[in-house]
């Protein structure tokens, strides 16, 4: 399902752009992983929990530097 969401993504070139592009998904995903790992034991959650915070993390982050939130 990962694979198929990378392939899906480097189908619309402005969600993948620049270098990023070109970065194997192996990368992203331990940065990913990385990111997952460190919440779960500064939480003292499990990984689980940790990648649902980190994702609504993410998401709210984006939506602030996009201006969608006061």
């Amino acid at each position: 399902m990962v694979v198929s969401y990378f392939e899906w993504c480097r189908g619309f070139s402005s969600l993948l752009a620049g270098e990023r592009d070109h970065e194997p998904a192996q990368e992203i995903m331990a940065r990913a992983f990385t990111r997952v790992w460190n919440a779960s034991k500064k939480e003292n959650v499990d990984l689980r929990t940790a990648a649902l915070m980190e994702g609504v993390r993410r998401v709210a982050d984006a939506h602030q530097i996009r201006g969608l939130y006061p």
